[in-house]
């Protein structure tokens, strides 16, 4: 369920101080109940879940967005972090550089940034834009726990900012209502 942005401004996360410079585009509850120490489990389950099985729709928009990105250039090596844009490992402070990082995602192109006990940020980067997926592990307000995810964007430029816009109808109405499904179905998979 998408949640007003404010649910993660006005957190304490340490996010805000490493991506300042980046828009908050979404906030998003993830149906991941759990308790206060279940973060990993959901870190781990995003990082390595395969997606290949998952909604038709999902499968096929990012086939559409990857053959996209192939055919004009969007992805090309020249244009992923530590290539066109500085990772935010470089931002980092001293204590989360020494911590743990956190696994890269194995089906998108998500490199860790960091990992605490009730954050873990990854980043992307392409010719359109620097962007991150946050995830918090957050009281839902009963007891228990849930995940959390903010979706921050750095676009690259005014291209990256138009291409941002245009894909946002296809995110609320497509996107995110089926990688919502997925956590959930995921998350259920994993508790049998």
């Amino acid at each position: 369920m998408k949640v007003p942005n404010t649910a993660h401004t006005e957190r304490p996360w340490r996010i805000h101080e490493i991506a300042h410079d980046f828009v908050l585009e979404d906030v998003w509850t993830l149906p991941t109940p759990g308790g206060p120490d279940e973060l990993p489990r959901l870190v781990q389950f995003i990082a390595t879940d395969d997606h290949t099985s998952q909604p038709l729709v999902f499968r096929v928009l990012f086939d559409i967005r990857w053959k996209l990105g192939a055919l004009l250039g969007w992805d090309d090596a020249d244009t992923v972090v530590g290539t066109r844009v500085t990772s935010l490992r470089e931002r980092l402070p001293d204590d989360l550089r020494a911590g743990r990082r956190g696994p890269d995602t194995e089906n998108f192109p998500f490199t860790s940034v960091y990992l605490t006990d009730t954050e873990w940020a990854a980043e992307m980067a392409n010719r359109t834009m620097h962007g991150v997926m946050h995830i918090g592990w957050v009281p839902d307000g009963s007891g228990g726990y849930r995940g959390q995810m903010a979706v921050l964007v750095k676009p690259n430029g005014l291209f990256g900012k138009v291409y941002m816009a245009a894909i946002k109808p296809f995110r609320y109405v497509l996107v995110y209502p089926a990688l919502m499904r997925i956590f959930e179905r995921g998350w259920q998979r994993q508790d049998a």
